[in-house]
């Protein structure tokens, strides 16, 4: 793969008022007598019904990469205005379109959007800013570090529903970061047809969509994630366009039987697909990842519908897209500036995240991902709530990722590798509906009952105290409760913003007590990040009376996390490996009988663990001199059904 020239693409101002405008159209020659025109406004006119917009045909020449290339330079200030009340000619944000003129079609093929514009309009106009200024980065950015796999804690949000947009985004970085969140996911930011709209039928990839902001604004977003501590990785979507995507729009306007860009790939579920067998696809989506990772100094990608253009391990797809990406960035290695944020250690930090639901071990085993979503998970702990018991051994070596490789090495590149854990996302209604929804006489107007959050409380412990990524969807931590219809466009053309007074309310508050905790554990012991983890597989002592018990463990540091899932409080006995006193780290600071004192390592010690919620004990550190790990280590391994 190779970068294509954006130098020579989209609308860029070459000198003062002077706009460039260029795009590759392959197979659309002006020999065969087609012509093609910029239709040009400034922004504050295009509602005003006696201010048409400027119209500049532009010049057809051959590209020895690309074939067919269309270009024109057009001087705004030299241009007459096209009414005197116009504000042709000031600074500011102009909106513009092409129109395409075939002697094979009857009428003019009208509102082709620009693919490689880096500003937009509303709707399907894109855009360019007379006199733009290009962001001045923090200082801060020359030395951030994206952080290592293992220490992430992902956050995902859509900046509209979040914050009401870039800015009000911003405005709850702080309040993000104090959460314990070290990463945020940010659904799809490139530009779509709707103003309401999840963003997954993109047609425009090299900025941001007006309806979140300008390119500036997600820059300082970026920026000023980075200066708290906090990645950012974007929500990428390759594998499919809109049918208004320009290279899927033109195309069949002119009839074509072939298209240079899109068709049938690999798996089509969704949307126009794109075909990664044209080099000039290839190249695209390669040149939009660098712009991102360039421009707006973005960590790393969640590759959406994997499936749509995986084609194996040594494809065009998927898996060239994620190992070209990585070289890149790992030949960056040894330069000043931004893209020393990826090197530490010796390792490469860029987080390349995939969304293959149908074989997450094998995307991580066979390409570059270094991570992936899986709904495994998600599936058994909704098995489990809504009462089956038997999928609570399938929740605990999920939990602790069984079958997931942690390290790959492709050639020479030793590549870390995991799964996120998550029991709500974007995709899903919030968990607190698998126990009961209510209805407003719709099924788009659904909430589940808020008033049994409490049984939510042992799924939540579990995902941020097991293997792997923990993942939260935004308002998650204080109890928000949307229901999401499974199919129909619904499901993404429903807005559905934060409730941010829940976080005040008595449910609110407890639940955000308890992700406080968890998080802030999870990011001060070892063990809950790159520890062992050992699930104690057995039936009759823990999973039959509704317990799940598994332990992470890195050297001498040891955890036992016991989730109790049933209506009714539980006691049931366990043998430590190691003696001496274990914090409870829940409640034992309040609650110092709730704390394990001179413990005897292979002997039972009756634990207690109360209805639909969870115990943590910690060993006490100073208590652990010379001692070797025994007893429970021996006994439970028989039971277990897999060791980490």
């Amino acid at each position: 793969m190779k970068l294509l020239p954006l130098h020579k693409l989209g609308a860029r101002e070459i000198s003062a008022g002077v706009i460039d405008f260029g795009l590759f159209l392959p197979w659309v020659l002006a020999s065969d007598g087609n012509r093609l025109w910029v239709k040009v406004i400034h922004e504050k006119d295009q509602f005003l019904q006696a201010i048409q917009p400027m119209s500049f045909e532009l010049n057809y020449s051959p590209d020895p990469d690309y074939g067919d290339y269309w270009s024109v330079q057009v001087d705004i200030n030299s241009s007459p205005k096209p009414d005197s009340k116009s504000a042709w000619g000031s600074p500011g944000r102009y909106v513009y379109r092409y129109c395409l003129e075939n002697p094979n079609v009857p009428e003019m093929i009208d509102w082709i959007i620009d693919p490689f514009a880096r500003e937009f309009g509303v709707g399907k106009l894109s855009a360019f800013t007379l006199g733009y200024e290009a962001y001045s980065w923090s200082d801060q950015e020359n030395i951030w570090k994206t952080p290592a796999l293992d220490d992430l804690v992902l956050y995902e949000l859509m900046i509209n529903e979040f914050g009401g947009d870039i800015d009000g985004a911003i405005a709850h970085l702080d309040y993000l970061a104090d959460l314990g969140i070290n990463c945020i996911e940010l659904m799809p930011v490139s530009n779509v047809a709707n103003t309401v709209d999840w963003g997954f039928l993109p047609i425009g990839y090299f900025g941001v969509d007006e309806r979140f902001g300008k390119r500036k604004d997600l820059q300082r977003l970026i920026d000023a994630a980075h200066q708290r501590g906090v990645a950012i990785i974007l929500d990428a979507v390759y594998g499919h366009t809109s049918e208004s995507f320009p290279y899927a729009y033109v195309y069949k306007k002119l009839a074509y039987r072939e298209n240079p860009f899109m068709g049938p790939f690999a798996k089509d579920y969704f949307g126009e697909s794109t075909d990664f067998r044209r080099t000039f696809t290839r190249d695209f989506f390669f040149t939009v990842n660098h712009h991102w990772l360039d421009c707006y100094h973005v960590d790393g990608f969640r590759y959406d519908c994997v499936p749509n253009y995986w084609d194996g391990t040594v494809g065009q797809g998927y898996a060239c897209l994620t190992y070209e990406t990585y070289q890149m960035v790992k030949a960056k290695q040894g330069l000043a500036g931004h893209w020393q944020r990826f090197v530490q250690n010796g390792d490469i930090n860029l987080i390349q995240c995939a969304e293959q639901l149908e074989c997450p071990r094998e995307i991580l085993e066979q390409t570059y991902s270094n991570c992936t979503w899986q709904n495994e998970t998600l599936g058994a702990a909704k098995q489990v709530a809504h009462g089956n018991q038997d999928k609570l051994a399938s929740l605990g070596l999920l939990l602790g990722l069984s079958g997931y490789p942690a390290e790959v090495t492709n050639d020479d590149d030793r590549i870390k590798k995991t799964a996120l854990q998550y029991i709500e996302n974007h995709d899903h209604s919030r968990f607190v509906c698998d126990f009961r929804t209510v209805f407003r006489g719709n099924e788009l107007l659904g909430d589940g009952d808020r008033s049994l959050w409490y049984k939510v409380q042992p799924y939540l412990i579990g995902i941020l105290m097991a293997k792997g990524i923990p993942l939260l969807w935004q308002g998650q931590e204080f109890g928000e409760n949307y229901s999401v219809p499974e199919q129909g466009w619904g499901r993404v053309l429903m807005f559905r913003p934060v409730r941010w007074d829940y976080f005040y309310d008595p449910i609110g508050k407890k639940m955000i007590a308890l992700v406080r905790k968890l998080i802030k554990l999870r990011r001060t012991y070892p063990q809950f990040r790159y520890g062992e983890h050992f699930f104690y597989n057995h039936h009759d002592r823990y999973q039959s009376k509704g317990l799940m018990l598994f332990s992470r463990r890195y050297e001498n540091n040891f955890s036992l996390v016991a989730l109790n899932f049933e209506d009714q409080d539980q006691a049931v006995p366990f043998d430590f490996p190691f003696s001496g006193d274990y914090k409870e780290e829940l409640h034992g600071s309040a609650e110092e009988k709730l704390n394990l004192k001179n413990i005897v390592a292979g002997v039972d010690s009756w634990i207690s663990v109360p209805n639909n919620y969870g115990r943590i004990w910690t060993n006490v550190r100073e208590d652990l001199t010379g001692q070797t790990l025994r007893g429970n280590e021996g006994k439970n391994q028989k039971n277990a059904a897999l060791r980490w």
